[in-house]
């Protein structure tokens, strides 16, 4: 008996909460949903595209990187076979002995390491001291901020979010990321934002805390007003156009930017998927062969048998 007592408590508990959960997402504001996006490494066989990645990782270390760190992520990794510097082979002027496959002699991945605008912290020395050097291959990224402390205090006490893993770690990520990125709006003049926050719809927050006290009775908005989407944030619009200059003819504007940093990222955060995705698919053809040969044998020795 106690266990069917428990067992309709908590159902009632479930059935409540899904009713109420849509009534408070919607007194708070929630978040606009995402828009849905085509990327190039959707479904079972997307794969990345070498040009975005490269483009995204520019406006990574353009723009990004100033507030941003990528904490998991080696030099090397953006020569390894699928990420977006890979070189089969060595470009003209790099001697033959040279093996530009392995990512830490790829001549893309040492320049773009030993010219990267922050510097590692390596030691102690002989003296016993830490000191600073350029980046190899081999060395993860440097972070823009020595520690969380300093962040803050260079962000209006926000911590700004590591990025190795972001597009995975966020629902809807690649898309989350680029509504984000392009969705900044002016407040709307039902409430008042604080100088050094900035109001996007889609990212996720409640906008009650910011609405004016005339349109606000007991805590609640007053009728026929409703708190906007969103939430405010301490990051300014990152991106605008033409403020990165691409080497290609791909359009220089906040939409192109966007798109291509959540390739990079995206690649960032998963960067073996084009090989797990061809292993996935060969599974599948083995099975289906395998499957096909067990029926085969199946017929061919029950064949006889009544």
């Amino acid at each position: 008996m106690m266990n069917v007592k428990y067992i309709i408590r908590t159902l009632t508990i479930v059935v409540g909460a899904s009713f109420l959960a849509p009534i408070a997402a919607e007194a708070a504001g929630g978040a606009k949903h995402p828009h849905k996006h085509e990327w190039h490494f959707d479904g079972p066989f997307g794969t990345y595209d070498k040009n975005a990645l490269q483009r995204g990782y520019q406006v990574y270390e353009q723009v990004c990187s100033n507030c941003h760190g990528l904490k998991l992520v080696s030099f090397r990794n953006l020569g390894q076979k699928g990420g977006p510097f890979y070189l089969d082979s060595c470009p003209a002027g790099v001697p033959e002995s040279i093996d530009c496959s392995n990512p830490n002699d790829n001549p893309v991945v040492k320049a773009l390491a030993a010219n990267y605008k922050f510097q590692v912290t390596d030691g102690p020395d002989d003296t016993g001291e830490m000191f600073t050097r350029a980046a190899l291959p081999s060395d993860r990224f440097p972070g823009p901020y020595a520690n969380d402390q300093l962040a803050r205090l260079a962000n209006n006490n926000a911590l700004p979010p590591d990025m190795s893993l972001i597009a995975k770690a966020r629902a809807s990520g690649p898309d989350y990321i680029y509504s984000l990125l392009t969705g900044y709006e002016e407040p709307p003049s039902t409430v008042e934002i604080a100088p050094g926050q900035y109001y996007n719809p889609y990212f996720p927050g409640d906008m009650t805390q910011n609405m004016k006290p005339e349109y606000m009775h007991d805590g609640h908005p007053v009728d026929g007003v409703k708190a906007p989407p969103g939430g405010v944030l301490a990051m300014a619009p990152p991106l605008a156009d033409g403020i990165i200059e691409y080497g290609d003819d791909s359009p220089q504007t906040t939409e192109q930017y966007a798109k291509d940093v959540v390739e990079f990222l995206m690649w960032a955060a998963e960067p073996k998927m084009e090989a797990r995705k061809a292993l996935g698919v060969m599974s599948i053809i083995y099975l289906i062969i395998l499957a096909g040969i067990l029926y085969w044998s199946y017929r061919k020795i029950w064949a006889d048998q009544h």
